[in-house]
């Protein structure tokens, strides 16, 4: 065993003080996760074997997790970028997103983004043809998260569809109104109310079955996407439609999670969009996300692995309802509901992707400022071994929102506006890149206490720990069991084994 003291550091912003509740996560034993039935495959092959190290860095999947060109397991954490408004891409402005944001994120640890390439971005004008100024937009923001080195997940987002019925996602000439109802004037509700008219819904239940061609015209867009980004720097890959409504079934969504639309909907338009994406571009992993009601309900989920594809993602929410009945004013929830209901949309989604042989990401949650369900779903996350990206960074005007507390900071334009409590529970001590099998972790945000257990493997570059400029204003101890350890590169310790194949160790405690 090997232990030395270090030394803290602060990041371009300082920390405040924080206010969050005195409480030691108790270690959660890998053995209660493989427990649960089908989840033994997940981790029994050891990741490892490098990945192509003539490309550019992307991520790729092998088996339940994400590895780095090196082979390195890379657990992501970080945030979504989705500017919602025309032109569907942050502006390069103090409120939007500059270089100054990029090393803001990198410096407090966070690696990776969701960024909302939008279709109505993509191809504005018609089926397929796409935007160069969209394009160039978007490039701007990629290059500089590409220098601090943050992964990419391209998420092209909706929301109800389109600013006609209050939202925002597919061009105007892909809106297609039905006959009868096109007569009238457009219900135009708050979100997420507006998905409950019959009209949305019915427009959602055309697109599905692929009139006026829109599964050919969305798989058209993610080619152009594809084509422009295949080779981009710290991709990890396609998220193809956010938080996909299935039309006027909903209430068979709501209660039983709608297997008859996965089978008959959701799983061949993914394909084909798939295939299409498969034409530019046969490496990045293309991500998959269920119906949009298994958000924030616990139903079962029925996506399937597709013949011959081996490079798929699981993009998964999770919206705990006690949380959301706050925010709507009801004083009917309790967020300590939420323990049990994010370990089972965990473990559901760990079933999921398991099922359908795809690496999982939790790639939306939070969306509140109630610290307790932040730090409620963070600690879960790390139980799991999960990967996330919070909604939101920045507020950013969103129009489709159940509420306004969501951003990170309560001025976009101002860093100095951070929400203290929220960025304590966010910013993390964790393992980023792991040359071996994650088996657990743990991190305490109000002692800062860290307890990593990993498997090593046989790759030459080390293990890569984030230590939080949060948590250690007096510097912190490092103690490996199995291996050593050495300063690394901005806020990260590198850890080797001594001996490659054994379980190591890795505690970091604040002086």
């Amino acid at each position: 065993m090997t232990r030395v003291t270090c030394l803290g550091y602060l990041p371009g912003v300082l920390p405040g003080t924080g206010s969050t509740r005195s409480r030691r996560w108790p270690l959660t034993l890998v053995a209660a996760l493989l427990a649960l039935g089908g989840l033994v495959g997940l981790v029994a092959a050891a990741p490892g074997a490098a990945a192509d190290d003539d490309g550019p860095p992307q991520l790729r999947r092998e088996g339940r997790w994400l590895v780095d060109e090196q082979g390195r397991v890379v657990i992501v954490h970080g945030f979504n970028l989705v500017w919602k408004l025309d032109p569907y891409v942050p502006p390069d402005s103090v409120e939007g997103f500059r270089a100054a944001d990029a090393r803001w994120l990198a410096e407090h640890g966070f690696n990776g983004v969701r960024l909302g390439t939008m279709w109505a971005g993509i191809t504005p004008d018609a089926a397929g043809v796409g935007d160069p100024s969209y394009r160039a937009r978007w490039q701007r923001v990629m290059d500089l998260l590409a220098e601090r080195g943050i992964w990419m997940q391209l998420d092209m987002h909706q929301d109800q569809w389109h600013e006609t019925y209050g939202g925002e996602g597919v061009p105007d000439w892909a809106l297609h109104r039905p006959a009868v109802l096109g007569l009238l004037p457009a219900v135009n509700l708050p979100f997420p109310l507006g998905y409950w008219t019959p009209e949305n819904s019915l427009v959602f239940d055309q697109f599905w079955a692929n009139r006026w061609g829109g599964i050919d015209d969305w798989a058209a867009a993610w080619q152009v996407a594809a084509g422009w980004w295949k080779d981009q720097p710290r991709l990890m890959g396609y998220d193809l439609i956010n938080e996909p409504w299935m039309g006027l079934e909903w209430l068979s969504c709501f209660t039983g999670g709608c297997a008859g639309a996965y089978q008959r909907e959701l799983q061949p338009a993914y394909e084909k969009v798939t295939r299409a994406i498969r034409q530019v571009d046969p490496d990045n992993v293309v991500w998959w996300e269920p119906q949009q009601l298994a958000a924030g309900r616990p139903v079962p989920t029925y996506l399937r692995p597709m013949a011959g594809e081996t490079q798929l993602g699981y993009s998964w929410h999770n919206y705990c309802q006690d949380v959301f009945l706050e925010s709507q004013g009801l004083p009917v929830g309790d967020v300590e509901n939420c323990w049990k209901f994010s370990r089972e949309r965990t473990t559901t989604a760990l079933a999921q992707a398991a099922t359908m042989q795809a690496a999982p990401l939790m790639s939306e949650w939070g969306a509140t400022d109630n610290p307790r369900a932040v730090e409620i779903d963070a600690a879960v996350a790390d139980e799991h071994l999960m990967g996330w990206t919070h909604w939101a960074y920045k507020q950013w005007r969103d129009p489709t929102t159940a509420d306004d507390a969501q951003g990170l900071f309560r001025d976009d334009a101002d860093f100095g506006s951070v929400k203290q409590d929220k960025l304590r529970l966010l910013v993390r001590t964790y393992a980023q890149a792991t040359a071996g099998t994650p088996l657990q972790m743990r991190f305490d945000p109000d002692s800062g206490a860290f307890a990593y257990r990993y498997r090593s493997n046989g790759l030459s570059a080390p293990t890569e720990i984030f230590v939080s400029p949060l948590h250690y204003p007096h510097g912190y101890d490092v103690a490996v069991d199995g291996g050593r350890w050495a300063p690394g590169t901005a806020g990260r310790i590198e850890v080797r084994p001594d001996v490659p194949g054994q379980e190591v160790t890795v505690t970091i405690t604040a002086r």
